[in-house]
């Protein structure tokens, strides 16, 4: 049962010492049944709410203007899950970036989880649905099946540890967006560039891998869709992570190790104060830099 939650992430802060800022970025895509559902379970302390919208028909925009007068609002400029979250992250104005699906699938009550993580020492938190904690309604037989290979090759490839590549459920500190150097630039609706698609997730978790960022998984549980019909389609988009693999094991893309939180956020002060969570202790996923 997912009742509504009244959720705040960091508590009371020490004096002098401000809470980070957590930007929301909601792909949206004929979503206006699924907001009420998304918005009614976001925590209610956050900075910033970005709906990117692929221009929907169903109103989509206008339900989420009325459900949240502050929602910031972003036109995709091509297609594709990917260019949508590279023109929301281009919006972001807080401190943490959080990724979160539009259709219910993914539930934002878990973004304390996360955001733990973070606070912990972690550059990037992982969602798993593989990991104690977590699980699915939603995954078939056969896409866990491709998953676990998918993971191997990865794992093989990039030297993590990952346990779930194909799940879009992250969150990570702002200074790591110049690492996933994804283009924003409009070249005309009608032509995807790389990245575009589904193959966003698996982009970002070997970018942040190739530049030795601090990754942490954490428990996620995954709901079956609430409305309308997935965009995902298994063995096509099976197929894009596997070639975005090989690609991204070829490029020098996100090689790059973003500025170090002491220089890239100067004004957020020292993280909450407090026992972090054992999620938050896991040991990192990625390789990380001396």
């Amino acid at each position: 049962m997912r009742d509504r939650a009244v959720i705040g992430l960091f508590g009371t802060e020490p004096a002098g010492r401000r809470r980070p800022r957590v930007s929301v970025v909601i792909p949206t895509y004929n979503e206006a049944k699924n907001l009420p559902h998304v918005f009614g379970l976001l925590p209610d302390d956050l900075h910033q709410v970005v709906v990117v919208d692929g221009h929907s028909v169903d109103g989509t925009v206008e339900v989420a203007r009325e459900l949240r007068p502050d929602v910031t609002v972003v036109r995709q400029n091509r297609r594709g899950k990917g260019n949508a979250l590279a023109c929301g992250f281009a919006a972001v104005t807080g401190d943490v970036v959080v990724m979160l699906d539009a259709d219910g699938s993914a539930d934002p009550r878990e973004i304390e989880r996360y955001v733990d993580a973070l606070l912990a020492g972690a550059d990037v938190a992982k969602g798993s649905r593989f990991v104690d904690g977590g699980g699915s309604d939603d995954i078939t037989a056969m896409r866990a099946w491709g998953n676990r290979w998918l993971n191997r090759g990865v794992n093989l490839l990039f030297g993590t540890r990952y346990t779930d590549l194909c799940y879009g459920y992250n969150a990570f500190w702002a200074y790591c967006l110049p690492t996933l150097e994804l283009p924003v630039e409009d070249r005309g609706r009608s032509r995807k560039l790389w990245g575009d698609g589904f193959e966003i997730e698996t982009i970002i978790n070997t970018r942040v891998a190739k530049a030795g960022l601090r990754i942490v998984e954490v428990p996620s549980f995954e709901f079956a869709r609430i409305h309308g019909q997935s965009n995902l389609n298994t063995w096509r988009d099976g197929l894009r992570v596997l070639g975005a693999l090989l690609v991204e094991r070829l490029n020098r893309k996100g090689a790059r190790r973003p500025p170090s939180p002491v220089t890239a956020l100067p004004a957020t002060g020292t993280p909450a104060d407090g026992t972090p969570t054992a999620l938050a202790e896991a040991p990192a996923l990625g390789a990380q830099s001396a």
